[in-house]
């Protein structure tokens, strides 16, 4: 009798200095992604619902320098769109949701109700729409933060109103305010 053999994926993070703060980087082991390792999270300091570290992960920025040079260079401003391989776990509809956010440009945003309607979700829906954008694993990479409120306000951010309002202004979408 043969018993089902499991396999134990290795999990590997390091951290990035950034104008945001430390990001931290979380991935999985996988043979297509620059690397060998697929992204699972992308967390900034005092991120609500933030991936933290686990025992059992292990520390090696290796599998992550193609993510750090991109990130970098969306920093320096010398990258609009990222191009890095994905793996996260949410509900179908999560899943939808934070494909969906790929697709607003750099330098732009959406409303809820626009990228609800996008997604065919009902009126109804919308709060779920946000609790799902509000759950986003990658922050920057899938850009929730281009999703603000139809009357222009900048609706929550798991990492703080005031993060989403410096990416906004770093990508141009947002004009720099004078103090």
């Amino acid at each position: 009798m043969s018993h089902p053999t499991t396999t134990t994926l290795t999990t590997s993070y390091t951290t990035l200095d950034s104008p945001l703060g430390e990001l931290l980087l979380v991935g999985e082991e996988s043979p297509t992604a620059p690397g060998g390792t697929a992204l699972t999270s992308l967390s900034m300091p005092h991120q609500r619902g933030a991936a933290t570290v686990q025992p059992h992960w292990r520390r090696d920025p290796r599998p992550f320098t193609e993510a750090v040079r991109q990130l970098r260079a969306y920093f320096t401003g010398e990258l609009t769109r990222f191009d890095l391989e994905y793996r996260t776990s949410g509900t179908e509809f999560q899943e939808r949701v934070w494909q969906a956010l790929e697709a607003v440009p750099y330098g732009t945003t959406t409303t809820y109700g626009r990228l609800a309607e996008a997604l065919g979700v009902r009126r109804a829906e919308v709060r779920a729409l946000g609790a799902a954008i509000g759950a986003n694993p990658l922050l920057i990479l899938r850009p929730c933060h281009r999703v603000i409120g139809a009357d222009g306000t900048m609706r929550g951010y798991a990492a703080g109103v005031e993060r989403k309002t410096a990416l906004l202004t770093h990508e141009g979408a947002l004009q720099p305010t004078l103090v």
